[in-house]
């Protein structure tokens, strides 16, 4: 794992075992790469307690009870489609807090409306409303990846420092 990487997952590990939090993830186009990161870090079972790879729709159906209608309203890359997986991993883990990911990180894939480098991000903490974003990444398919990643982890870093999301 690259320094950034690792640096942005101790930070957040710190921030989550100081509150007592567990972690849990729900991923499409990072393919798990944010749980990659986080259990690289030493004593991250002290603070991660599971991650989802939900790529096919049929999956975040399946495996975090995404709704039929979520995906066929909005798209698997839609806020309301991430903030459903997000709170799909809260409710079948014992974690605190949740991030869940999907997007389109190319090289193909993209629409007018939703281009390549198209991201979506959720975080859901236990007794909190979801909080979720869309963002535009530049770069190949690591890049976005890995932009993604990033943003993902500095978010968890500012939740765990706050007292509300």
């Amino acid at each position: 794992m690259d320094t950034e990487l690792g640096a942005l997952s101790a930070t957040a590990g710190a921030a989550l075992a100081a509150r007592g939090w567990m972690l849990a993830t729900a991923e499409s186009c990072t393919g798990g790469w944010i749980a990659e990161a986080v259990t690289a870090t030493s004593g991250s079972s002290a603070w991660f307690d599971r991650g989802f790879v939900t790529y096919s729709n049929a999956a975040k159906t399946d495996m975090l009870g995404v709704a039929t209608a979520t995906l066929a309203a909005h798209g698997a890359v839609s806020e309301a489609t991430v903030a459903e997986m997000a709170e799909g991993a809260l409710a079948r883990s014992a974690a605190d807090i949740a991030v869940a990911v999907s997007g389109i990180a190319g090289p193909g894939g993209g629409t007018p409306a939703k281009p390549v480098g198209t991201v979506c991000l959720a975080w859901a903490r236990r007794g909190d409303p979801v909080h979720a974003c869309t963002l535009r990444f530049s770069g190949d398919r690591t890049a976005v990846r890995r932009q993604t990643v990033i943003h993902a982890l500095r978010e968890l870093i500012r939740l765990a420092a706050t007292d509300r999301g």
